[in-house]
């Protein structure tokens, strides 16, 4: 994982599952890693846990459906490491339910965190890393940024939104050495279910990813694969999903 040694690596979501675990593997292989979330208890608990493990940690509280709290995280990131290596955006939410249930609110709160925080965190990170001439920005989407279930068309509605920015932003970005990852998790055992308030679509995802369910190491070790990957080396697009996911 020499590639991987001093890198400065910005990550939103990372107060439990996915970002936790990317979090700590790439502390443990060496990087210096930036953590933003909205739970300070939980971001202080991840550092010290780092720390103790010998690794580098930095943390802001962070809320991606504030431009500004990103461009802050981003700033951290200079501050205490001088440069910005790699972005992974993994904030986002899963409160799926039909369309005739009217969750507006939550389909607001959908496109807010997971299409407009992934904009967010590309704007907070693109002028460095065209300044350097390199860098890779690491968007977490979903297996339904591929195809649409249903109960979930919103949320596939910005997972395949998710897919298509950072489809775009490879083709803007290539001649500038910047390198971009879609990372597609399948049924993934996390907090993301706690959310959905629909409670029949609730019974259903639980009831399927109790029985068919990836820990999120697994996630984790995919991103660090990607990001382990020599320069010239663009790993664009990952999906991981349980050997027996026939869903979706």
């Amino acid at each position: 994982m020499e590639n991987i040694q001093n890198k400065v690596v910005i990550i939103t979501g990372t107060s439990s599952g996915i970002g936790e675990n990317t979090a700590k593997l790439l502390a443990k292989h060496g990087a210096k890693v930036v953590l933003g979330a909205r739970r300070e208890e939980r971001l202080s608990s991840i550092k010290q846990a780092i720390e103790e493990a010998g690794g580098t940690a930095v943390y802001k509280i962070t809320d991606v459906t504030s431009s500004k709290q990103v461009e802050e995280l981003a700033q951290l990131a200079l501050d205490e490491f001088g440069t910005i290596d790699v972005l992974i955006n993994n904030a986002g939410i899963m409160p799926v339910s039909p369309l005739h249930a009217q969750k507006v609110d939550e389909w607001d709160e959908m496109i807010d965190i997971n299409i407009k925080g992934v904009l967010y965190g590309i704007s907070a990170v693109l002028p460095t890393m065209r300044e350097n001439k390199k860098g890779q920005i690491i968007n977490v989407a979903s297996a339904l940024a591929h195809v649409v279930v249903e109960n979930a068309a919103v949320y596939a509605g910005t997972k395949f939104a998710v897919k298509a920015i950072t489809e775009g932003l490879r083709q803007e970005e290539c001649e500038n050495n910047i390198r971009t990852t879609i990372i597609s998790p399948g049924a993934v055992q996390s907090e993301i279910t706690n959310g959905i308030t629909h409670e029949e679509t609730k019974d259903a995802v639980k009831g399927m990813v109790s029985k068919v369910w990836l820990q999120p190491e697994s996630i984790a070790k995919a991103i660090v694969y990607s990001v382990n990957e020599p320069d010239e080396v663009s790993t664009n697009e990952i999906i991981v999903r349980p050997t027996i996911q026939k869903a979706f």
